[in-house]
């Protein structure tokens, strides 16, 4: 019988070689203890791929409102129409977001929030272009799958109309977030009423035949189990074969606080570093994984440079989800915080923009040069 030594050994081999690794391997990377051996494998990955660059971004939040039909378990955000903490923006509020955004040197605004049942689609369209009315420069990357699965519902016309709509108002890519746990062994206990599996992906895949970027992410560290995250890991992989869509993959890490699953712990520092690692060495298809220091926290973001990640995020001003769950870390971080954290952990700090050119900057004035070359490796074995 093969020991943890030998299995790791194995896949370690396959990873020099540049080969995919299976189902069964991700499964025997879960059940291994040798973190830094989990480290050093995925490092190797992800300088094939991104060399010794950190990228961060400069870019601002926006939660349009947080009144939601959907009632997830792990959601400390969402509120009742007639809950004391339900709010909605409107276009005053959601233009000075955008100016002040603009006026801090923002290239990207971050826009998700709750399915609200009062609201019409045109809102939701409504929202992009009154963004880009206030800053046109600004990237827009906005709406998760689940809520597109929902402006679809809600309009009656598919997919790729709501897309359109929303690209005409001046929409750039789509988020990662939503995707949770795609298991419906987990899915259907912790957010069973929203968008399937299938929706989710098939949302992605139609916003890459248009052209779309998008990301993705995984919430780990709650009631899954170790093949949950590696069959999660696996349907994404499937998914970027068939579209190359995909930029970013972030690793989510659950925060139990005011949700009604609070009774369970949070992931600890080493599963943080554990899925961080799993996560670059089974994408091999991905160009970026990113270290979410808003709900990493700081210090851990800093080590996963080293254990999978190329990405920390950016500044991040205005963040609500993961602050109402729990998330102790702090509303903002300054560009020279973030390229000192990069450069700490022996990276080069590099300023992209959501679309990963290189950002050229004159004081709060910014251009966007180059693309960010990232090598396309053949993976043997797809």
């Amino acid at each position: 019988m093969a020991t943890e030594a030998s299995r790791v050994k194995a896949i370690r081999e396959k990873v020099e070689a540049g080969q995919r690794i299976s189902f069964e391997d991700g499964v025997a990377l879960e059940e291994s203890n040798d973190l830094f051996a989990l480290g050093e494998m995925a490092n190797l990955v992800r300088e094939r791929y991104n060399g010794n660059f950190g990228y961060y971004n400069v870019n601002t939040h926006i939660n349009p409102t947080n009144v939601c039909v959907y009632k997830c378990d792990f959601c400390a955000f969402r509120a009742d129409l007639n809950d004391p903490r339900a709010y909605t923006m409107d276009e005053a509020q959601i233009k000075e977001r955008a100016a002040q955004a603009h006026g801090r040197g923002a290239t990207e605004l971050h826009i998700v929030g709750g399915l609200h049942h009062k609201l019409p689609f045109q809102y939701y369209v409504d929202v992009v272009r009154w963004v880009k009315e206030a800053a046109p420069e600004i990237h827009v990357k906005a709406y998760t799958a689940v809520e597109i699965e929902w402006f679809s519902k809600i309009e009656r016309q598919p997919t790729r109309e709501i897309l359109r709509r929303l690209v005409d108002a001046g929409l750039g890519s789509l988020p990662g977030g939503g995707a949770e746990i795609f298991h419906p062994e987990v899915r259907d206990q912790v957010c069973g009423a929203k968008a399937s599996t299938e929706a989710w992906l098939d949302v992605h895949r139609t916003a890459h035949r248009l052209g779309l970027h998008s990301n993705a992410t995984m919430l780990y560290g709650h009631i899954e189990r170790p093949e949950h995250r590696i069959d999660h890991l696996i349907r994404l992989r499937e998914l970027q074969d068939e579209t190359g869509g995909f930029q970013t993959f972030i690793p989510l890490a659950f925060h139990p606080d005011n949700s009604r699953m609070d009774d369970l712990p949070k992931p600890s520092g080493v599963m943080d570093l554990k899925t961080m690692a799993i996560s670059r060495l089974m994408l091999d298809n991905f160009p970026h994984i990113k270290a979410y220091w808003v709900m990493l926290g700081i210090k851990t973001a800093q080590v996963a440079l080293s254990f999978g990640a190329d990405d920390i995020d950016g500044t991040v001003v205005h963040e609500k989800i993961y602050h109402e769950a729990g998330a102790e870390t702090p509303q903002e971080v300054t560009v020279a915080e973030i390229r000192r954290l990069i450069g700490e952990a022996g990276r080069i700090p590099v300023e992209r923009d959501t679309l990963y050119h290189r950002v050229e900057r004159d004081g709060t004035r910014w251009a966007a040069r180059e693309h960010i070359d990232v090598p396309t490796l053949a993976v043997a074995g797809k």
